[in-house]
């Protein structure tokens, strides 16, 4: 056997110093509802850790985005993935300070020479929420399950389609085989749940896991109650392998309104908000008793097309439009949108141009187009393109279709995400000038028309993990749904055999660089397909408060970010101050300590609406 084991130890972050702000980091004037409010002081508490004696400390977490499921099998927006890593323990970890592989629940691992078998080694100081040990049969369930569920493995498929078999000899050993070499084998993201719980499931795709509390789990914490689009409460787990986290509580409350929540943050009602708007961040930098972070964001914002959805059995479904089925137009439009502009007016320099499809965060994987291959901002060579391909304009300056009609589209909007809008509006404009009408429909829920393929184009986000594996296996032809009745894992419903060639290339290639050429590669694929453009990569721009949190843990520790790390790192490490508050018995009465998440943007932590993982219902989706 080769043993293969983290090249260093992970070093579990304690209550490190606290991240200090981005240094480009501008002023602005706080709109209409930046009104700037004096912070009152906290009411005095009992200090000292909640083991100590004292009142329960509640971290409060605003949040934006709604949870989709708290099933771990169907989840996939940000704000639900977020939570089963606190409450599941994943097989292996992502080490806190450069996101190389760490021990999670397997202590260690082997594989054989032919890297088709790979052995972990499972911890045995590990138990559920309920008591009863974790043990290899856990995690050999799960896997199975997804092997075996197609319903199951809506999240996190992905992973397991090159299984060929995975067992638990002993409690303290897991076997997986595989089919074909497989380099994510130490980044395999899906959680562990407990099998006596969720062997009496008859149904996964109907099963919500959200109507009896406390929900077992292995994590840091226990999600002990939910109510949408209202809040989610989850407790620290004492017994936790790793240690108890320092908060008795985590409060997820949430804000459809950005504004309200940043209100909230400034009278001291929540204690960290994400997602920050420029004139946001650089309003509350300049309060006491307030700190903004703003690092480097691991997740993209792009624009998708319709390449026309289909399912796997060969149906076409939807209502996208024709026209940007032709290359030419696709081209055009994208050759129209002015990012640098975009990054100075709407981002106000907290972003980066985009290019490749994986942010630059991620060094050994970030692509950019050649000279010859990029698409750059350029009107006339968008309105030749268009002359060349027969899209001609009228007498009043309209273009018009093959079928003589006016060209227009439709580009879904999430209306709870300021920077749709703001995109949406320079969209009309250049576009406009093309001879191009374009309606931005800005939905709470834009997961059902997306699920359906009503649009023509969407506003797309992901956050990507160290691993970029599963970002890119959502445009595989594999994640289409089965039936246009199903629900795949499709990003945007992206079906292409050289894509696909190179992916299982990559996939299937553990030496580091090699495997780092293959996924530049199938970037450029992705590129040239022209079904998605990337405009920008935000920053991951948020806030909290120190006189509530004493230090947290940023991911990476050095100018990394708070919200949607790969782990729980941060609100496990999480201190409170001296003399915070109260969270109390009742986070609808807002009294106490609130520590709250997320405010209005993509990466935002306010609980918003509700859909199926990839269809974003704020900018904050799938990891």
């Amino acid at each position: 056997m080769v043993t293969t084991v983290p090249s260093h130890p992970p070093t579990p972050p304690g209550p490190g110093p606290a991240p200090r702000p981005h240094r480009r980091l501008r002023r602005y004037a706080l709109g209409a509802a930046g009104t700037l409010l004096a912070v009152p002081p906290l009411p005095a508490a009992a200090a000292g850790h909640p083991d100590g004696g004292g009142q329960k400390k509640v971290l409060t977490i605003a949040v934006s985005q709604s949870v989709d499921s708290l099933s771990p099998f169907l989840a996939q927006r940000l704000v639900s993935t977020s939570i089963h890593r606190l409450a599941y323990e994943y097989l292996t970890n992502y080490d806190v300070k450069d996101g190389r592989p760490a021990p999670g629940l397997a202590t260690s691992w082997t594989s054989s020479p032919s890297k088709l078998i790979w052995t972990y080694t499972i911890r045995r100081d590990s138990r559920w929420s309920d008591g009863r040990p974790v043990t290899a049969a856990d995690a050999a369930w799960t896997f199975n399950k997804i092997m075996s569920d197609e319903g199951a493995a809506t999240a996190s498929g992905s992973f397991t389609t090159n299984f060929r078999k995975v067992t638990a000899p002993d409690p303290g050993t897991l076997v997986v085989e595989l089919k074909r070499p497989q380099a994510t084998m130490l980044a395999l993201d899906i959680p562990i749940v407990p099998r006596h719980i969720w062997e009496k499931v008859r149904s996964i795709p109907a099963f919500t896991n959200d109507r009896q509390f406390p929900i077992v789990g292995s994590g840091p914490f226990v999600i002990t109650d939910f109510k949408v689009d209202r809040h989610l409460r989850l407790r620290a787990n004492r017994d936790f392998w790793q240690g108890a986290p320092h908060f008795d509580e985590l409060l997820l409350k949430y804000y459809k309104d950005g504004d309200a929540a940043v209100a909230a943050l400034r009278k001291g009602e929540v204690s960290f908000v994400q997602g920050l708007t420029p004139a946001q961040a650089a309003a509350l930098k300049s309060m006491r008793n307030i700190r903004v972070n703003d690092a480097p964001g691991r997740r993209f914002l792009a624009l998708a097309t319709n390449p026309g959805a289909r399912s796997r059995d060969g149906n076409t479904f939807g209502s996208g439009h024709p026209a940007l089925l032709d290359p030419a137009v696709r081209r055009a439009l994208f050759h129209a949108v002015d990012r640098t502009a975009l990054v100075t007016r709407v981002f106000r320099g907290h972003a980066e141009e985009g290019e490749g499809y994986i942010p630059p965060r991620y060094t050994s994987y970030h692509w950019k187009p050649a000279a010859g291959q990029r698409i750059g901002y350029d009107p006339a060579r968008a309105a030749a393109l268009l002359d060349r391909a027969g899209y001609r304009r009228t007498a009043g300056g309209k273009r018009t279709g093959r079928n003589g009609r006016p060209l227009s589209f439709r580009i879904l909007c999430h209306a709870t995400d300021p920077n749709d809008r703001a995109i949406g509006k320079y969209l009309q404009e250049w576009w406009g000038a093309l001879g191009i009408g374009l309606r931005v429909d800005c939905l709470d829920n834009v997961s059902d028309p997306w699920l359906k393929g009503d649009y023509d184009l969407a506003f797309d986000g992901w956050s990507v993990n160290p691993d970029p594996d599963f970002a890119l296996a959502i445009h595989t032809c594999a994640a289409l749904p089965a039936t246009p009745a199903d629900t795949g894992s499709t990003d945007n419903f992206i079906c292409d055999r050289r894509y696909d060639e190179l992916y299982r290339a990559q996939a299937a290639e553990y030496e580091p660089t090699a495997r780092a050429e293959l996924v530049k590669r199938l970037q450029s694929r992705l590129y040239d397909t022209g079904f998605m453009n990337v405009i920008a990569y935000p920053n991951a721009v948020e806030a909290y408060r120190t006189d509530h949190i004493q230090s947290i843990t940023t991911m990476p520790e050095a100018a990394g970010n708070i919200w949607g790390q790969d782990g729980y790192w941060s609100w496990w490490s999480a201190k409170p101050a001296a003399g915070a508050g109260d969270g109390g018995p009742d986070d609808d009465a807002a009294g106490g300590l609130l520590l709250g998440l997320g405010a209005g943007l993509v990466p935002a932590v306010v609980l918003t609406v509700l859909v199926v993982m990839r269809r974003r219902a704020t900018v904050e989706d799938r990891e």
